[in-house]
């Protein structure tokens, strides 16, 4: 079982000085990540969602995490890949050169940037993200395979070289972001690894494990996207571990609820996050109830609640202790999750409880896996 973390670079209160002091403050956090023995860092790729996610040039940030080690794996978690956002010979290109310096650590997550709020600002319609998304992957896939390359579907490019070329040849390890079943057929179609969303706890990820399982089961080959294929499956653990079990629960259900609240703004329309909560406010509690107002307006619609549509209200993560994470590790493994990527860097989680996190996953969680 591989360990990863990922990086939204979430801020309440933002202000640019705030924001600034963070980034940095990220880039800590995966330097001790690889000192403490994590196998890899994700970062996201998002644009214009204040507060959720400040990291929009994902390929600086992973360069600059380089830069600062020597082992640790440097992940695109993800890279929009709808033309509007880049072109997908840039995805290639500037994959390349960080794999270069970097020594051949780099994976390609590819995403669709559907917000409505990230598509205004790129002229990104969102009838054409996934089949964007599936021809960006076949770009990138063959761009290194002929000395001059060229691809004519949707877009024209070439013919011409590709440069630099990437250390692990063809290219870097696929993945592709999986929030849904839909999304978890399509990845073992295309042969890429699953990034899965696992807020909704452990059963939930079982759940997700056997569509993706079935998928791959049933693949014919004739949506693959590389010859090389990559069928790794990861999920998401909200984590913050502590000496003392009750405050590592208390910032991590406060990280969290701002997590559920902000991805509620950008992705459904909801208000912005509470940011000055009462200091002895149940933030469980606020969710739970958060929780029961979205499934009323799920049943009022007539549609169907899957634990997912909820799943960022759940609070049953890896917040108290070693021993709390270690008993959530063994549930993942016993589902068969080939990667456990820890979400510790939530908007109100002190960059202290960040670290020492980091700290007691390396020394007390990660070693009883490997």
């Amino acid at each position: 079982m591989k360990f990863s973390m990922i990086f939204e670079a979430q801020l309440a209160h933002p202000t640019p000085e705030r924001e600034h002091a963070l980034l940095h403050d990220c880039v800590d956090q995966a330097v001790l990540a690889e000192e403490v023995g994590f196998d890899r860092i994700w970062a996201v790729e998002h644009h214009s969602l204040l507060r959720y996610a400040h990291v929009s040039a994902s390929e600086i940030f992973l360069s600059w995490v380089a830069a600062r080690t020597s082992r640790i794996r440097i992940g695109h978690g993800v890279v929009t890949m709808p033309f509007g956002y880049q072109h997908p010979l840039r995805v290639a290109e500037r994959s390349a050169m960080l794999d270069a310096l970097s020594g051949g650590r780099v994976d390609i997550g590819a995403g669709r940037g559907a917000t409505t709020q990230e598509m205004a600002m790129f002229d990104v319609r969102a009838e054409d993200t996934y089949p964007q998304v599936e021809e960006a992957l076949q770009i990138v896939a063959a761009a290194w395979r002929k000395e001059q390359f060229e691809w004519h579907g949707s877009i024209d490019i070439g013919p011409g070289a590709v440069l630099p070329r990437p250390v692990q040849l063809p290219h870097p390890p696929l993945f592709m972001a999986c929030s849904k079943h839909d999304t978890l057929r399509t990845a073992a179609e295309y042969g890429v690894g699953a990034l899965v969303l696992g807020f909704a706890g452990a059963d939930d990820v079982r759940e997700m494990r056997a569509v993706y399982d079935a998928a791959l089961a049933a693949r014919d080959g004739s949506r693959l996207v590389s010859s090389e294929v990559n069928d790794h499956f990861a999920a998401l653990c909200p984590t913050v571990v502590l000496d003392d079990a009750e405050e590592a629960y208390r910032a991590g259900t406060r990280g969290q609820r701002f997590f559920a609240e902000s991805i509620a703004q950008w992705y459904g329309g909801g208000p912005a996050p509470v940011e000055d909560p009462e200091p002895d406010t149940d933030h469980a509690a606020a969710m739970a109830s958060h929780r029961e107002e979205l499934v009323a307006k799920l049943h009022e619609a007539r549609v169907p609640v899957r634990p997912s549509a909820t799943g960022t209200f759940n609070v049953d993560h890896a917040y108290g202790t070693a021993e709390t994470a270690v008993a959530y590790v063994e549930r993942l493994a016993d589902i068969g999750v080939d990667e456990v990527i820890c979400l510790i860097q939530m908007g109100t989680v002190p960059q202290s409880a960040c670290l020492e996190t980091i700290r007691q996953w390396g020394e007390h969680v990660i070693p009883r896996f490997r």
